[in-house]
């Protein structure tokens, strides 16, 4: 069940969302938070970075990295406006993220059950707590609008 703080990070995550809009990527954010601070925030850039790992979720998790000056992210939690694909999954589980919250659901590559659940399929040794759902209706008009701008 999501909380005041969950929708607050989550609005947060949103506006990053909206940056990448503008920047003509599509528009998902995410950010990073330890002991309830946000310390890292991300936009999807693979088009300006010319780099197809730069969702959201790399973004904010290359940067928490740097942040934390470690590669393991213990005792966080990954806010991302879209249900994460299958490369950014495993990087939030190699990260040893603790807790997922998205919010709207991807039937295309989404891999927390909108396509595939991985975590049924894979036997993972690191335990996430994931949250789906959180703002996922603004999540979603903001991926539909910018589609719709661009047909």
């Amino acid at each position: 069940m999501s909380t005041q703080i969950d929708q607050q990070f989550m609005q947060r995550a949103l506006e990053l969302a909206q940056h990448a809009s503008m920047q003509n990527e599509v528009p998902v954010g995410a950010v990073l938070v330890h002991e309830d601070k946000m310390i890292a925030g991300g936009w999807n850039q693979p088009i300006a970075r010319h780099d197809p790992s730069a969702h959201a979720e790399m973004v904010a998790l290359r940067a928490g990295g740097l942040y934390l000056e470690n590669y393991r992210l213990l005792n966080t939690t990954l806010y991302v406006t879209l249900e994460p694909c299958a490369m950014c999954l495993g990087a939030i589980i190699h990260a040893r993220v603790a807790r997922l919250v998205y919010g709207a659901n991807d039937p295309k590559t989404g891999m927390l059950g909108g396509a595939l659940n991985l975590l049924d399929v894979l036997p993972w040794s690191h335990p996430l707590t994931i949250e789906g759902g959180v703002l996922a209706s603004q999540s979603t008009t903001l991926l539909q609008d910018f589609f719709k701008s661009r047909r």
